[in-house]
């Protein structure tokens, strides 16, 4: 087994390799922009995908959650990964199974093998995206410029999951639906061979073996977890298909930590869980995410199944809202050194819970400027705003050891918030409006309910953020080692 200490060439090679700080922020950035990219830009493309490998309307449902499902699952066994083995390393073997399962994805003439292409990419994702981060924090130090830095990483992650129902839109429109997965073979490549050439080594430091039982049991509760919530759309909340699986997901996560508490090489030490930092960020992460998440797809919905958009029509729609989440990611680490952390985090929240407000008042007959594009800014603004510094915080907290474990925590959570909030959601508009065949006006009331939950949650998160997350700019948190 691979050891987590480097080889001693290691210190001769590296002077001469060290890239410029921005090629590295633009490496790690690329990566993060596929591996969202891919949670949305298939959904403009399921209907062609259903007609031409002749798969069900479950079969549709999978091409979605496959991905999601591999990708929750093996996010903190990919963090803690690139904390042993090499945060270069791998990123090189999830972009690279990212990059071939698109292929192969792209390729599929049978729906079972676009199914397994699906969860190859959600693996190859999961290990992948806690390294972006990590990679990031390595080459900038804390301080100013690793807010921007992390600021920069948000926005492109953020704009990723935006930019989804354009780019699916455009290629679906102009090319076909193989495209959606295609495009990323070359993207991919490019950004391979970039990493290969510039990037450098990083490793936690720590002479430890992989805590094989806790990846298991994580992996498989996650795993199941995410089943049972993508079950709640078709099966209902009540129904065994789902509790089962949401129960088998609680009960194997709640094994983990006691096998966690016992072992002397935990691949999550809970001592992190003990990190207000930590703790408090990821919380909040997984609450505002709920809400934020499930904002593009109901949108998207709204745009294109009550005022009658078309699916490229409904991803131009909504480009000022990924404009405004850039817009509110870069500015704010101008804020962060007048504001501190959580007052920003606040702000932000704030921002997108007065959008979410303002989007439930929607109507049938809406117009674009003030019933898609006023509300989406706030919202995505409020966004961009709250999520960088709860990523600098929960990053900041951290001993340097454990900057891939936090990093895969914190994208687990934003993930785990989305599937569950957007599941929550789609069952709330269900309930009001009486499924997606009903008449326009009756969508409408189903959406803007959903809204009007959001905007409650937000706040809620606010009032949470406010009380529990540290004062003060990230830099000013303690390490884990000298944390009582």
């Amino acid at each position: 087994m691979l050891e987590a200490s480097g080889t001693s060439t290691a210190p001769r090679i590296a002077p001469r390799r060290t890239p410029p700080t921005w090629l590295v922020v633009a490496i790690a950035c690329a990566g993060q922009f596929l591996v969202v990219l891919d949670v949305s830009v298939v959904n403009v493309a399921l209907p062609s995908m259903r007609t031409d490998l002749g798969l069900s309307a479950q079969g549709l449902q999978w091409v979605v959650n496959a991905y999601a499902i591999a990708f929750a699952g093996f996010m903190l066994l990919g963090g803690r990964a690139g904390d042993l083995y090499g945060r270069k390393r791998m990123f090189l073997v999830g972009l690279g199974l990212f990059t071939l399962a698109s292929l192969g994805g792209g390729l599929a003439q049978e729906g079972w093998q676009l199914l397994l292409a699906r969860a190859v990419q959600g693996l190859g994702a999961a290990v992948l995206a806690p390294s972006t981060l990590t990679l990031l924090t390595a080459a900038v130090p804390e301080g100013a410029a690793r807010a921007r830095a992390i600021a920069t990483w948000t926005a492109v992650g953020a704009g990723g999951g935006a930019a989804g129902g354009l780019v699916g839109g455009v290629l679906v429109d102009g090319l076909s639906w193989r495209w959606v997965l295609l495009i990323n073979v070359p993207v991919g490549a490019v950004v391979l061979a970039g990493a290969v050439l510039w990037l450098t080594e990083s490793r936690g430091g720590l002479r430890r073996r992989l805590d094989l039982p806790g990846a298991l049991l994580v992996t498989a509760g996650l795993a199941t977890l995410a089943y049972g919530i993508s079950q709640t759309e078709s099966e209902g909340w009540a129904a065994t298909a789902t509790l089962v699986p949401l129960s088998a997901g609680l009960a194997l996560l709640g094994l983990f930590l006691l096998v966690e508490a016992r072992t002397a090489s935990p691949l999550m030490p809970l001592g992190l869980l003990r990190l207000r930092s930590v703790a408090s960020a990821n919380v909040a992460m997984l609450v505002s995410g709920s809400s934020m998440f499930s904002m593009w797809f109901f949108m998207t919905l709204y745009a294109q199944n009550v005022l009658g958009y078309s699916p490229l029509e409904a991803g131009l729609a909504l480009v000022p809202s990924s404009l405004a989440v850039i817009l509110g990611s870069k500015a704010a680490p101008r804020f962060l050194p007048v504001l501190g952390a959580r007052n920003v985090a606040v702000l932000g929240t704030l921002v997108a819970a007065a959008g979410f407000g303002w989007q439930s008042t929607m109507t049938a007959d809406g117009g674009y400027l003030t019933a898609i594009m006023i509300p989406g800014v706030l919202m995505m603004l409020g966004a961009g705003l709250a999520a960088t510094p709860l990523a600098s915080l929960a990053i900041s907290g951290a001993a340097p050891g454990d900057a891939g474990l936090v990093s895969g925590l914190i994208n687990t959570s934003r993930t785990m918030g989305g599937s569950l909030g957007l599941a929550v959601m789609s069952t709330i508009a269900a309930s009001r409006a009486g499924g997606e065949d009903a008449d326009p006006a009756a969508l409408t009331d189903g959406y803007a309910l959903v809204f009007r939950t959001g905007a409650a949650v937000l706040l809620t998160a606010a009032v949470l953020m406010w009380a529990w997350l540290p004062p003060g700019r990230p830099k000013s948190e303690p390490n884990a080692h000298n944390t009582p």
